[in-house]
């Protein structure tokens, strides 16, 4: 008798694994009036207050694995989830609409007050703390300066959704899409676009993300880009672990401080009252394709089997690698952030001529994988995959070495987007 999904496999037929088990496209649709019985991505909007207007992109890939994305708010992450059981962060601003951010309220620091989600995208011309930076590249004379905010604007901006929905591949895989445009523009000064598109196959666990920043203005403009990418309870509670390539610590913010709130870098503890956020720039090394997991772990949950997000980026395409710790109480948040810069941001990036520009329809491209695993197994595979790279450091504080590696090599060619 012949073995028909052998034969599948030989011909290169691709099928889709869902309840156990593999299906073909003919298959599922056999046994459903449409997609969406099963998984898919619907388009809502939120209702009631500061949400109030926000259109959500909601996805099921059908493994249990969901998320959103708030089209309104950089097209960027907002719930996330696996069977049942959050993984993503979701503050106590909520997703709050874009027409109420400032974004130059508070000396920079009002994107605090919109800061909420998996991910907020920081950029596209500024990613780190507040900065004053010279302008007259855009030759407008009554404006020489400009004070850019906390984390740049990209954030807290409304996209253009250019599509979204199902797509069957030749190969009989079937990819979740969503595609949107996010612009940062204005008149005598920068006018970048941020094409960001999102993907999960039918019956993944893992999210990819695929971004390309353009210079639409005909004056060369500076580019710096961030993802703060942010995890919660329950995955995110004492005991957590933080597994990644790091060769050493290069700053802590605490460094004065390093031991004092009881909270090495690696386990995390439960939530402290008062604590002061936690912030490290780790070295990182990457495997022999350049990617750079980076795992955050709690082994209590899923009946013991344990759950972990692994977070995979390219090193040349973000070669600077943070850690946030806000174990306060009620907020209660780790952040996995690669960066295209240093921590100590534009001021510094521009001492060491470390700042990135963009000409006219010149470009910069990213990619983000975010992989939910899910068992005892999945997970210990992923610790050694880290291991293989580079074991990071035993001890819970190790001391912050100062060593600015020099990221002359990682300001690549950008490419023209004609």
């Amino acid at each position: 008798m012949i073995d028909v999904d052998a034969f599948k496999s030989f011909l290169g037929v691709r099928m889709v694994f869902l309840f156990g088990k593999e299906w073909t496209r003919k298959e599922l649709e056999q046994r459903t009036g449409q997609l969406a019985q099963i998984a898919g991505v619907r388009l809502v909007t939120l209702q009631n207050g500061p949400e109030q207007g926000v259109r959500v992109l909601e996805f099921r890939s059908g493994s249990g694995l969901t998320f959103t994305i708030n089209i309104d708010r950089g097209f960027d992450l907002g719930d996330c989830a696996w069977g049942g059981t959050n993984l993503g962060w979701l503050s106590s601003t909520g997703t709050r609409h874009p027409s109420l951010h400032e974004h130059d309220g508070e000396n920079g620091f009002g994107w605090l007050r919109s800061f909420s989600g998996t991910n907020a995208t920081c950029g596209l011309d500024q990613n780190l703390f507040p900065a004053t930076d010279d302008v007259t590249h855009y030759h407008y004379p009554p404006r020489k300066q400009m004070t850019q905010p906390l984390h740049g604007r990209v954030a807290n901006s409304p996209a253009h959704l250019m599509g979204y929905g199902e797509r069957w591949n030749e190969d009989g895989s079937c990819t979740l899409w969503a595609k949107g445009l996010v612009k940062q523009v204005a008149v005598f000064a920068e006018n970048l676009w941020l094409y960001r598109t999102v993907e999960v196959d039918l019956g993944s666990d893992k999210i990819r993300l695929h971004d390309e920043v353009v210079n639409m203005g005909f004056n060369r403009t500076t580019h710096m880009y961030l993802y703060h990418l942010n995890f919660g309870f329950p995955l995110l509670d004492e005991g957590t672990e933080y597994v990644a390539p790091i060769a050493r610590v290069i700053w802590a913010a605490h460094e004065q401080e390093y031991e004092s709130q009881g909270v090495g870098y690696a386990i995390q503890s439960e939530p402290k009252k008062n604590f002061n956020e936690q912030v490290y720039e780790h070295e990182m090394m990457a495997d022999q394709n350049g990617r750079i997991p980076v795992l955050l772990i709690n082994r209590r949950l899923n009946a013991g089997e344990g759950l972990a997000v692994k977070v995979t980026t390219l090193k040349a395409q973000f070669p600077c690698q943070f850690e946030w710790q806000a174990l306060s109480e009620g907020c209660f948040a780790l952040g996995i952030e690669p960066s295209t810069n240093h921590v100590l941001g534009k001021n510094f990036a521009r001492d060491r001529n470390e700042v990135r520009w963009l000409e006219h329809r010149e470009s910069y491209a990213y990619d983000l994988e975010i992989d939910v695993l899910h068992s005892a197994k999945s997970i210990a595979a992923a610790v050694d995959e880290v291991y293989a790279i580079c074991r990071q450091p035993d001890e819970q504080y190790p001391r912050p070495e100062g060593n600015w590696f020099s990221l002359q090599e990682y300001l690549l060619p950008a490419k023209y987007n004609g």
